[in-house]
């Protein structure tokens, strides 16, 4: 028995180790019978043992199956292994990402921490203002009703005063009327010395032949309460101008002088009737435009506005 043989037969499929622990027990046995054994024992055992080893081979060749089985699975173990670690490498490097994210939101957590502490302190500052202005408001509302106190004091002394005004306001106005008629009067001619060329202030004296030929009693009291008749030029031709003298002058007004000079015009004295005031509504200026009156307004003859 060549126990190197075994050794050199068994070393590719089992491997080194195993393949010298058969070389060696295999050939310590075969020893062991040359020397126990006679040669017709050897014989039969020697087909005996060819009959085990020929089992012993298919064993072997089995074994060796299996051996690469293993070894193959081995193999797939050993990717695995490697694909175990590289998702353990992975799973580090997430790992890492983790701890990392973790810690920015640590310092995240931290500012947002520092953030509400400010907002604590921003709101505390606002609760004291807040109670700043809620004593301002009481102080204000104090105020308020002292001043709606002084306030209705104020509007019943204005309802008293307005009271006065109102019984004072005819005279008032008789008086300012009587002022501006008086001075309208005085400067009639000066006034109005563009619109009536070579103009003199007349009375109904000098008028009185022609008047009371022409007119009624009535008539002649109605004509006498004129407030100012001027005689001149107007585009060339005689004219008398007569005048109703008005602080505020309205459609009254306007009736008034067109009435005067239609008596003026009845006694055959052409005549223009004319308002002379400091005030006149829209509606008075309009209506005097048609009924052919001339205003005069705070020292100037006004166009006769459009129909």
């Amino acid at each position: 028995m060549n126990t190197f043989r075994i050794y050199e037969d068994f070393r590719e499929s089992l491997g080194e180790p195993a393949a010298k622990v058969l070389a060696q027990t295999l050939g310590g046995m075969f020893e062991e019978l040359r020397n126990t054994v006679t040669k017709e024992d050897f014989r039969g055992l020697s087909g005996e043992i060819d009959r085990q080893v020929s089992r012993l081979d298919t064993a072997l060749v089995r074994l060796a199956d299996a051996q690469g089985r293993t070894e193959q699975r081995v193999g797939e173990l050993a990717q695995a292994q490697n694909r175990t670690e590289m998702r353990v490498e992975e799973l580090a490097q997430a790992q890492n990402r983790t701890e990392q994210r973790v810690e920015e939101l640590a310092q995240a957590q931290n500012r947002t921490e520092m953030r509400v502490e400010e907002l604590a302190q921003a709101q505390s500052r606002t609760e004291k203002r807040v109670d700043e202005l809620a004593q301002a408001q009481n102080r204000t509302e104090k105020q308020i009703e002292q001043l709606t106190v002084a306030q209705r004091k104020t509007e019943t002394e204005l309802h008293l005063l307005v009271k006065v005004v109102k019984r004072q306001a005819p005279r008032l106005d008789a008086a300012l009327g009587r002022s501006l008629e008086l001075q309208f009067r005085d400067r009639m001619t000066n006034y109005l010395w563009r619109f009536l060329k070579h103009g003199r202030m007349v009375s109904l004296a000098e008028l009185s032949h022609q008047l009371e030929s022409s007119l009624d009693e009535e008539s002649l009291d109605d004509l006498s309460r004129a407030d100012a008749i001027a005689t001149g030029l107007v585009a060339g031709k005689e004219t008398f101008i007569v005048v109703e003298v008005s602080s505020k002058a309205d459609a009254n007004d306007v009736r008034r002088v067109v009435r005067w000079a239609a008596l003026l015009e009845k006694a055959g004295l052409p005549a223009i009737p004319l308002i002379a005031c400091d005030f006149i509504s829209d509606q008075a200026m309009r209506f005097a435009g048609q009924q052919g009156v001339r205003v005069f307004k705070q020292g100037r003859l006004l166009a006769i506005p459009a129909a």
